[in-house]
């Protein structure tokens, strides 16, 4: 049996290696794997949602029929106290929700996203939107779609790059699954979980990931577009620029919503939740909420066909503004007090509330005759972008969820001018502004991360060229001539530092040298505004210091006296200083990758003659410590560590635990040694 078995194996690992001769082929099909996986899963999801509202609505009302109409108050209530039940058992599970747990796992090159956070990131939103709280389904499904991808990447033991590709992709897989809009998912997870870092890797990850999720979507969940309506009339094109000041408008209520979710952030976990248990005030939330519903049916749950009875005109202007109103107020409320849910499908509500009643006043006041569905689609998109700063995926979702192009020009335009307030103003995303009241700063770039743990004193030099300020002008321009550097400091009678000259202030006087060079000295040429650094600026600090003042050299001063030099940094130091950094981050991950795949049929040739192997201990090992098997002086083998196996389904980052062994560690018959040595030694171990 035991040989059936291995052959079986053997036979697998052929047709694995045949099949994936290539890196880019296993790319290509784990980015299919995991678009899959996270497709039918965000299925699930809906699925889930579509159960539990039926559940509430149907079944848990029913049995309340004493209440009469009034039982729809009850029912978000009862779904904020399991939240809040859930909450109290897990309580720091509950806070790692949202889109910012899969920023900070991208930004930790694809730290782990534990199992049991992503699955009860799953039940918890799905119990709050099937009970009608006024919040959307996408923040969620996007902290789904980077679990189920995290969770397949490290069960695949592939890099931490791959990890990191890999949970973006599963989260913007996700959002082009939950909309059924493949582009606005790319560009999503482009946008927000990547912050704009743009790569040709991540980028085909992104589109095979994206594509086979909303493939999968449009299967079970339909390809009809979720909004109806006739194909909008943009109007003249000389009343373009009202679309441009709805855009203006929209990113003020996007900035007005941001500013008012922070401060009642701030009040509840300030005041009202030190006063008041969180399950008594949940409780009272979901009364308010129930309270709106029994008036205003339309709030309760991601609201989509709400936004339809706008498209279609069945709704009074007066009735859009509560709505638009409600929707504001309630949703912060909910997430600030602990429910869960996401901000998306809410802003598309207030942005359909927001394009209407202007439309409508336009019309009114200025006695127009514009379409008002128009003004509805791009309000949409407008608030969409303003709030969460995606500017490129707010079009393309708004464009692939409608089915239309005949209003993308006006689209854009809102979008742009929205996000452009709210970036103006706030420099930052509402997820990044999250991510640091949480105490965490992620960098955007490698090279940003990779510069800012570096610091000048580590790559400055003392051969910095001095040059008294009374020195003639002659002999200025022949210590440039005669040295290989171009910027050269001023110094005093006392030697402090007091100007630079670089090539740019010599070569104007060079046309007129012949009248000059008895006149100037060094003082007259001299730059005196010096930008200086210290010894332990990072590297980040300087680059951005180069960048802006247009330097090539920058002078380094003591920090109890900026006048005092004590040596200088090139523009060159610190580009060679971060290939050197990104080479050894490069080689690190190869080797670290290549140590993770090695087994007991393959050995990885270190240099010419050594090698490392991973092998199980022989029977005569186990059960004695390191010392007493003399792996050294019987076999020349050094033990570099020590593998044990973990379950597939636990929450550790890799499927193995990694020991640094000491003498006295008892060796088990399940460990894994990970030894090195001269290849004809470990050739000795195939006999264990």
């Amino acid at each position: 049996m035991t040989k059936i078995f291995l052959y079986i194996k053997k036979l697998t690992e052929r047709f694995y290696n045949k099949i994936f001769q290539t890196d880019y082929t296993q790319f290509v099909f784990f980015s299919i794997l995991i678009g899959a996986a996270v497709g039918f899963a965000t299925v699930l999801f809906h699925n889930s949602i579509e159960f539990f509202n039926k559940i509430f609505f149907t079944q848990t009302k029913e049995g309340l029929f004493f209440l009469g109409a009034a039982a729809v108050i009850v029912l978000p209530a009862l779904g904020m106290l399991i939240q809040s039940v859930m909450i109290s058992f897990a309580p720091d599970i509950s806070k790692e929700r949202g889109v910012a747990e899969v920023i900070k796992s991208v930004a930790g090159n694809g730290k782990r996203i534990p199992l049991r956070t992503t699955i009860f990131h799953f039940i918890a939103p799905v119990l709050s939107i099937g009970s009608g709280n006024t919040v959307g389904p996408e923040a969620p499904a996007a902290q789904l779609g980077g679990g189920v991808a995290n969770k397949i990447a490290h069960l695949l033991k592939l890099s931490d790059s791959r990890k990191r590709v890999f949970t973006a992709a599963g989260s913007g897989a996700a959002i082009a699954a939950i909309f059924n809009t493949p582009m606005g998912g790319i560009f999503f997870a482009l946008e927000i979980i990547l912050l704009n870092e743009f790569q040709t890797s991540t980028f085909s990850a992104l589109i095979l990931a994206s594509v086979t999720s909303s493939a999968i979507s449009r299967i079970f969940l339909g390809d009809t577009s979720v909004f109806v309506f006739q194909s909008p009339n943009v109007g003249e094109y000389h009343l373009i620029y009202l679309y441009a000041v709805m855009g203006v408008l929209a990113g003020f209520i996007s900035l007005l919503f941001i500013k008012y979710s922070n401060v009642l952030d701030s009040f509840l976990s300030g005041r009202i939740l030190k006063k008041f248990p969180r399950w008594i005030w949940m409780m009272m939330v979901g009364l308010i909420m129930g309270v709106c519903g029994y008036f205003y049916k339309e709030i309760f749950g991601v609201g989509y066909a709400a936004v339809n009875s706008i498209l279609n005109n069945s709704l009074s202007w007066q009735v859009v503004a509560v709505l638009l109103g409600l929707k504001f107020i309630l949703v912060p409320l909910i997430l600030n007090s602990g429910g869960f849910g996401g901000i998306f499908a809410p802003s598309l509500f207030m942005g359909a509330c927001f394009g209407f009643l202007f439309g409508t006043s336009v019309n009114y006041l200025f006695g127009l005759q514009l379409d008002v569905t128009a003004f509805i689609l791009v309000g949409m998109g407008a608030v969409l972008g303003g709030i969460n700063s995606i500017p490129i995926a707010s079009i393309l979702i708004i464009f692939e969820m409608t089915k239309d192009y005949s209003f993308i020009l006006p689209l854009m335009l809102a979008v742009v001018a929205s996000t452009m307030v709210v970036n103006v103003t706030l420099k930052k995303s509402i997820h990044e502004r999250h991510l640091e009241k949480q105490g965490y700063r992620i960098h955007k770039r490698k090279d940003i991360s990779l510069l800012g743990n570096l610091q000048v004193k580590q790559v400055m030099k003392k051969d910095y060229v001095l040059i008294p300020e009374d020195t003639p002008l002659t002999k200025v321009l022949n210590r440039m001539m005669d040295s290989s550097h171009s910027t050269f400091f001023t110094i005093g009678n006392n030697s402090k530092l007091n100007g630079i000259i670089t090539e740019s202030e010599l070569r104007p006087i060079i046309t007129e040298y012949e009248h000059l060079r008895e006149v100037l000295v060094a003082r007259d040429i001299s730059t005196r505004e010096i930008t200086t650094v210290l010894e332990n600026d990072d590297l980040d600090h300087v680059m951005k210091l180069f960048e802006s003042k247009d330097a090539d050299e920058l002078p380094v001063v003591d920090e109890n006296d900026n006048r005092m030099i004590i040596g200088s940094v090139t523009r060159q130091d610190v580009i060679t200083a971060y290939n050197k950094e990104n080479l050894k981050l490069n080689l690190v991950e190869s080797f670290s990758r290549e140590l993770r795949n090695i087994d007991t049929t393959k050995k990885i040739k270190v240099m010419e003659g050594f090698a490392i192997v991973e092998k199980k201990p022989a029977a005569d090992f186990w059960g004695k410590s390191i010392a007493e098997t003399a792996l050294r002086s019987r076999y020349g083998l050094e033990i570099l560590m020590i593998k044990k196996l973990n379950s597939p389904y636990s929450d550790d980052d890799d499927s193995k635990k990694y020991i640094l062994p000491k003498p006295d560690y008892i060796i088990q018959s399940d460990d894994l040694l990970v030894l090195f040595g001269p290849e004809d030694k470990i050739s000795i171990t195939n006999n264990w």
